[in-house]
């Protein structure tokens, strides 16, 4: 089988070629793939026929009823959903500049920064560019990673959680978090002085998801003081969800200090009293290794960072 050069590829290879792929990657199915592009099946058929003679090797394995990936076609149908994306993007973003406005800067972000290092930068960057449209969205560490890694989102602020992210993206340090351990101000802890920790496993709990650093850290603190970690548990990443139950229910939750800070004050929370502190690895400013971010993307790294000092 004979390598592809990139000039036969750019030769070869056509956006159209593209969508057949990343559909019959999601779709697994000629059928629906014809259906979802407008053409026939035997049209699906001959492109995908014609993308493998192209590449030299199947990306589809063909079964009596759906088509499976290959090995080789995994990785192709992941660079055909990246292309895809920035391709959008790219769209987006002339059209938007067409019509008079500075663009689409699409953000992902966990929720501590968003009590005040976003807000403020978001501030800041509408100041000096009113006419730049942000698309904010909040998520696990995680889940946004991913989301960067396949061009669905230009910046990050969040904290690495494989290994792997070290060699994709580089990262510029915001801020540490201190967590505390709080409960609604009806919880029968909730004015305790001197906290039984060897009951804390005995409450239910509000959980991270599994994965998260929020949750390796939580099992870490009851590991470290010789515990096992709770076993009733909800798990979710809804800060509103979250509040609620604090709330209504004798409920135990591990929270960044920046984002129950306001309901303590107010006297709907509670921070209960450990013997020892809490604290996550610091978030920060997060991009793809090995590509110059956008125009907009840099002026608002620059804002958080500044925000940050």
């Amino acid at each position: 089988m004979a390598d592809v050069s990139f000039n036969q590829l750019c030769n070869w290879l056509r956006f159209r070629h593209l969508v057949l792929i990343d559909t019959l990657a999601r779709t697994r199915n000629m059928h629906a793939t014809a259906e979802q592009m407008s053409i026939s099946q035997p049209a699906v058929s001959k492109m995908l026929r014609e993308a493998e003679k192209m590449l030299g090797f199947d990306l589809f394995q063909r079964l009596p009823r759906s088509l499976v990936p290959t090995d080789l076609g995994v990785h192709v149908a992941r660079y055909a959903q990246i292309a895809l994306n920035d391709a959008r993007h790219f769209v987006g973003q002339v059209n938007d500049l067409r019509e008079g406005g500075h663009g689409l800067l699409k953000i992902g972000t966990i929720f501590a920064p968003t009590s005040q290092a976003l807000p403020q930068a978001i501030v800041g960057i509408k100041q000096r560019w009113p006419l730049l449209t942000l698309d904010v969205l909040e998520g696990t560490s995680a889940n946004l990673l991913s989301l960067l890694e396949h061009k669905q989102l230009d910046l990050v602020i969040a904290r690495f959680t494989l290994d792997r992210h070290r060699q994709l993206f580089d990262f510029r340090a915001l801020a540490p978090e201190p967590l505390c351990l709080v409960a609604g101000s009806q919880h029968p802890l909730a004015h305790t002085s001197d906290l039984p920790l060897a009951e804390l496993g005995n409450w239910p709990w509000i959980v991270y998801p599994a994965g998260t650093p929020m949750r390796a850290r939580l099992e870490r603190a009851f590991a470290e003081a010789g515990m096992a970690s709770p076993g009733n548990t909800v798990e979710t990443i809804s800060m509103q969800t979250t509040l609620q139950l604090l709330q209504t229910a004798p409920m135990l939750a591990m929270l960044a200090e920046s984002m129950v800070e306001p309901d303590i004050k107010a006297g709907r929370l509670v921070r209960l009293n450990l013997p020892f502190p809490l604290v996550l690895d610091d978030y920060g400013v997060i991009t793809r290794r090995n590509e110059v971010p956008g125009w907009a993307a840099q002026a608002f790294a620059e804002q958080l960072l500044g925000v940050a000092l």
